[in-house]
């Protein structure tokens, strides 16, 4: 049995599954398949044609703990999905992120409140985006990946698995620290290796290739290839592999 608001709208052809819950407000598209055991919040805008898979809870209002960095200083709009996205099975999407079309949020996945993330984009399985981060169009990032909050990654970026990126040069000591958290910015093109560690504030240049397990601490140059602990410029990226 679902529970499906009265002024919840349901498009042609889109079909719920069982155990799930529409709330008040909901605005789903034509085409949309809704799995077992949903629930869509309140306010939540779902695009034609996609695909929400089973447990995946969209459109969560966030509250965070009274000592967390991050407090709730405004109302938060509803979420807005675009056409033709897929959300994996148990991912969680909250309120106020924006996402546009053929987008993948593969299972397992986080993304938090006031997120813009394009169209084309992976979000691979068991990824976290925290909240205030920028996601360009077509940008790939691979499982078990932490896109810390304040981050800006343009378009085409790739993320490999197990990437780590930071913003707290502090690691939560000291008021200090409230008006200078920043997470990395990506540039058009990056390609950001398995396992690396971004600093807080760093600049990855576009078509910068950083090498598994580096841990970069320091802006990077254009098209430049840059591996180690800390991350040195090695050699240029060939010009076959430029976009």
């Amino acid at each position: 049995m679902n529970f499906i608001h009265e002024t919840a709208e349901l498009g042609e052809n889109t079909t719920v599954g069982y155990f799930s819950v529409i709330e008040e407000g909901a605005k789903i598209g034509n085409n949309v398949r809704v799995g077992n055991r949903v629930t869509i919040h309140a306010g939540s805008i779902i695009g034609d044609g996609t695909t929400i898979d089973d447990g995946a809870v969209v459109g969560k209002q966030p509250k965070p703990a009274k000592t967390s960095t991050m407090q709730i200083t405004k109302e938060i709009p509803p979420l807005q999905l675009g056409k033709e996205c897929t959300v994996g099975a148990n991912t969680i999407i909250y309120r106020g992120a924006v996402i546009g079309e053929s987008t993948l949020i593969a299972d397992l996945a986080t993304v938090r409140e006031d997120v813009q993330i394009g169209s084309f984009v992976i979000i691979g399985r068991n990824v976290t985006v925290e909240n205030f981060v920028t996601i360009g169009d077509r940008t790939k990032i691979q499982s078990n990946s932490y896109i810390t909050a304040h981050s800006t990654l343009e378009d085409r970026v790739f993320i490999a698995p197990c990437v780590t990126t930071t913003n707290d040069n502090f690691m939560g000591r000291t008021e200090a620290r409230f008006d200078k958290i920043r997470g990395a910015i990506v540039k058009r093109g990056a390609r950001v290796g398995g396992a690396s560690i971004i600093l807080p504030g760093i600049t990855i240049a576009e078509e910068t290739f950083v090498a598994a397990g580096a841990i970069v601490t320091k802006d990077t140059e254009e098209k430049t290839v840059i591996k180690g602990f800390p991350a040195k410029i090695m050699k240029n990226v060939p010009e076959e592999e430029l976009l």
